[in-house]
């Protein structure tokens, strides 16, 4: 491949990166066709892009990116598959809900991941990567805490307005 070649392509892997809050590097080597082609389906799906990258131009490229990706590097080496997504823990759904439903494959194995500013390395990060609230999710919990008392407020003030109207009507009724 010709050096202005791999520039094109760094160049795109990096801005690929940047359209993204977060990355998953994993395994795929040992899937056979019809396990690969149910793992893209399934990315699809799920909003989440599976790219097949060189390790040497990916390292490239998170380098030319501003930002400490060093902690990655470690797991470049064999086959990578990155999987871009903007939910946080939408890849490691995905690759948990797939090595579930076939036990007899262990693959795609999460490598390491990059979830919104923080770095996980190894596998053994999976369950935590999964428990991760997006930030969508963490605003909608956030706002349904602060609506809460606005409601029982609310709630309260309708229900003690029914009962005086209630009791007035009823006073009212007897002086008549």
């Amino acid at each position: 491949m010709k050096k202005e070649d791999k520039a094109i392509i760094i160049e795109k892997i990096a801005a690929t990166l940047k359209e993204y809050s977060c990355f998953y590097l994993t395994e795929t080597t040992g899937l056979n066709a019809e396990k690969t082609s149910e793992l893209r389906r399934a990315c699809f799906k799920n909003d989440i892009k599976l790219l097949v990258v060189k390790n040497k131009l990916l390292k490239k490229a998170l380098e030319s990116l501003e930002g400490d990706y060093s902690e990655l590097f470690d797991s470049l080496h064999g086959s990578t598959s990155l999987m871009f997504s903007n939910t946080g823990n939408a890849p490691a759904k995905l690759i948990k809900e797939f090595t579930k439903k076939d036990k007899s494959v262990e693959l795609p194995r999460l490598k390491a991941a990059y979830v919104e500013e923080t770095i996980y390395v190894g596998a053994d990060q999976l369950d935590a990567l999964t428990a991760i609230k997006s930030k969508n999710e963490l605003i909608g919990d956030v706002i349904t805490l602060l609506q809460s008392p606005a409601k029982n407020v609310i709630s309260a003030l309708q229900s003690g307005g029914g009962k005086l109207h209630g009791i007035l009507e009823t006073l009212s009724k007897k002086e008549a």
